[in-house]
């Protein structure tokens, strides 16, 4: 699964094409709506895999590319306010925790204390966070309906799967190895320039890996039949 997802973007002529477009869209990040073309086309990716195509897609259809796009960010961005949400709670927590203790020996330490708990606490849920979001956008794919994204049922047929769990993992694996390469490449002026073509390649790539591991779950898994994959518009 590993190699074949690290393969897959080069899996075309018009390969190099499709990696300088990713990467140019990557560099104009800043204007915003170059995001969404991006995001559209990793689900462009995921869309293709889940139906069996192993060649990667082409940027083209850009207004179903920005719309997928922006659908994917939206599901993104719901389920990173709940970290988000934490996170402020767990500083007001902090304060109060202050403000009951007072100021002393004992009010530093419960003050430590609440904000360690806070910050393991907001790391499992962004953590938590970060495995659910792909599959959420896997079953608003297959489904063609972002109600599926935040529905439990569709969720927990890909979340307690053995099979997507290791094609995240995979994928983070690749995402890591990206990070990496870019580290090295900023480490160098003209090395720098490369660095968004290597992340656009190491979405593409993970987009990949839990494609692949999704089309290849069994039809049940936990008692649970998997939805079946249904065309998207």
């Amino acid at each position: 699964m590993f190699q074949e997802a690290l393969n897959y973007p080069r899996n075309s002529d018009s390969a190099v094409k499709t990696i300088v477009i990713g990467g140019l869209l990557l560099v104009l990040s800043f204007l915003f709506v170059p995001v969404f073309a991006v995001l559209g086309y990793v689900v462009r990716s995921l869309r293709g895999v889940l139906a069996g195509v192993e060649e990667p897609p082409a940027f083209d259809d850009w207004g179903d590319l920005l719309t997928d796009g922006a659908k994917a960010f939206a599901i993104g961005l719901a389920y990173s306010l709940v970290p988000a949400v934490i996170a402020v709670v767990a500083v007001v927590a902090t304060g109060a925790t202050l403000g009951v203790t007072g100021p002393g020996r004992g009010a530093g330490l419960a003050v430590g204390l609440v904000a360690l708990v806070a910050a393991l606490l907001v790391v499992v849920v962004a953590v938590l966070a970060a495995y659910v979001i792909p599959a959420a956008v896997v079953a608003w794919v297959r489904a063609d309906s972002l109600g599926a994204a935040f529905s439990p049922a569709e969720l927990r047929v890909y979340a307690f799967s053995r099979t997507y769990a290791t094609g995240w993992l995979v994928a983070v694996g690749i995402s890591l190895l990206g990070s990496i390469a870019v580290g090295a490449l900023n480490a160098v002026l003209i090395g720098a320039l490369l660095a968004p073509f290597v992340t656009f390649y190491a979405n593409v790539a993970g987009a990949h890996a839990i494609g692949s591991a999704v089309r290849e779950m069994p039809a049940v898994e936990d008692g649970t039949e998997a939805p079946v994959s249904r065309p998207a518009a």
